[in-house]
């Protein structure tokens, strides 16, 4: 029996081992403005499989965001990681970040309109379950996600990683349709006490399904390891709030979209 047991675990395993992930770097529109996505998905997983949008934060479609695309495709999700600044548009540097997210943090139609171009674009996709679609999001991308289930978009589950929460609308949560996960530094210096409490307040008077985690010492970016460890700086990589935050997430979209390894 203990032969028989351990050669199914063999098994098993090998056909993860043999499980590749399909990488595409594809192209979009929002209106006039030609958008440039990363869309990534496990072609051992069956089809059609519940799908999570990966909005990345105000550096634009870079690497690390891409990354994290594939953890979440590695779940068993298909994962599509979409460009909020349009086709090229990558700041080099942090002033132009802070720029360029700028001007969508203050046009929120706008950021409303390139996450909805997203989320259209991974409905239609043909391995992804229209009905079954999350939207999770990284500093400034937790803004867009936010801004996405706020619009009353379609999306099972919004979860945000050290996510901007601030919007000029509180009264828009009674459109959140899914329920909302945030996964929060208690010492982000970037996100005040003040408006950690207006989100709160405006998602309990819309009685939406949310929950927020408050992670002990970690400040903004904490899990992001290029940010270096010196929280004295305000945006500092934390290994614990890293991990715990990536467990949380993936027991969130385990129950509302029923998936993942």
């Amino acid at each position: 029996m203990k032969y028989i047991f351990a050669l199914a675990l063999v098994v098993l395993f090998s056909t993860f081992a043999q499980a590749k992930l399909v990488e595409e770097t594809v192209e979009y529109k929002d209106g006039e403005t030609t958008l440039e996505g990363y869309l990534v998905y496990d072609d051992e997983a069956g089809s059609p499989r519940p799908g999570v949008l990966v909005f990345h934060e105000w550096w634009g479609l870079n690497d690390y965001i891409k990354r994290r695309a594939r953890d979440i495709a590695s779940l068993g999700y298909i994962a599509f990681a979409p460009d909020v600044y349009g086709k090229g548009v990558r700041p080099a540097n942090s002033d132009g970040a802070r720029k360029e997210a700028g001007k969508y943090m203050k046009d929120r139609k706008l950021l409303r309109s390139r996450a909805a171009a997203g989320l259209d674009f991974l409905k239609k996709n043909k391995h992804a379950d229209p009905e079954k679609i999350a939207a999770i999001g990284y500093c400034f991308g937790g803004a867009a996600a936010l801004e996405l289930a706020r619009s009353g978009a379609p999306v099972a589950a919004t979860a945000t990683f050290h996510g901007v929460l601030n919007t000029p609308d509180p009264e828009d949560a009674k459109n959140i349709k899914g329920s909302v996960l945030v996964l929060h530094g208690a010492a982000d210096p970037s996100v005040k006490p003040a408006e950690v409490q207006s989100f709160q307040e405006a998602m309990n008077k819309a009685g939406v399904d949310w929950q927020l985690i408050s992670y002990g010492g970690a400040v903004h970016g904490f899990t992001n390891p290029a940010n270096g460890t010196d929280p004295a700086k305000g945006v500092a990589y934390n290994e614990k709030a890293d991990k715990r935050s990536w467990e949380a997430m993936k027991d969130f979209l385990g129950e509302k979209l029923g998936q993942g390894r």
